[in-house]
């Protein structure tokens, strides 16, 4: 079943316990990011409302008791779209609350689905496919009908293998 707009509105605030991502992609061309992303390349500052609705988001699920978070794959050297999230989209998104780790697999895999598709994990049980070209301009979404097990498995191997994001760019240039 494919989420759109409201549907995937509501699969996603129902979670109860936890939301948590595997971010694959390299580079993502969403079409209400690609301004802030040409700012960013030109090296202009970044704007005070900067993704100022998902951290209200964020620190509503997590006032209300609910955690959020994700671990986002990159490989060396980081594309400019990375460069452009960990500049101005994760410390903010982490300021609001969310756990944001790195996992660095230019060397190693790890054993992940690093197959072009990211998810959504919700309360451990219901997962959310997100579907992209190879440019990263997303396709859709749709809600995953089968076992939930090989998604925890995933996360686990993500977890144990990641490092919180300010532990990650100490040192970095971005």
């Amino acid at each position: 079943m494919f989420l759109d707009g409201e549907g995937w509105r509501r699969l996603f605030d129902a979670f109860e316990r936890e939301a948590w991502r595997f971010e694959a992609q390299p580079t993502y061309t969403m079409p209400r990011e690609q301004e802030n992303v040409a700012r960013f390349r030109r090296g202009e500052e970044k704007p005070a409302d900067h993704n100022v609705r998902w951290h209200e988001r964020v620190r509503g699920y997590v006032e209300s008791g609910r955690r959020i978070g994700r671990v986002r794959v990159v490989r060396q050297p980081l594309t400019d779209y990375q460069r452009y999230q960990f500049a101005w989209g994760i410390p903010g998104n982490i300021a609001a609350g969310e756990d944001i780790r790195i996992l660095d697999v230019t060397r190693e895999d790890y054993g992940l689905p690093l197959s072009g598709r990211d998810w959504w994990m919700f309360d451990e049980t219901r997962i959310a496919h997100l579907n992209f070209r190879p440019d990263g301009t997303q396709i859709n979404r749709e809600a995953y009908e089968g076992s939930p097990v090989p998604y925890r498995e995933w996360k686990g191997i993500a977890l144990e293998h990641a490092v919180p994001f300010e532990e990650y760019v100490k040192g970095l240039d971005v």
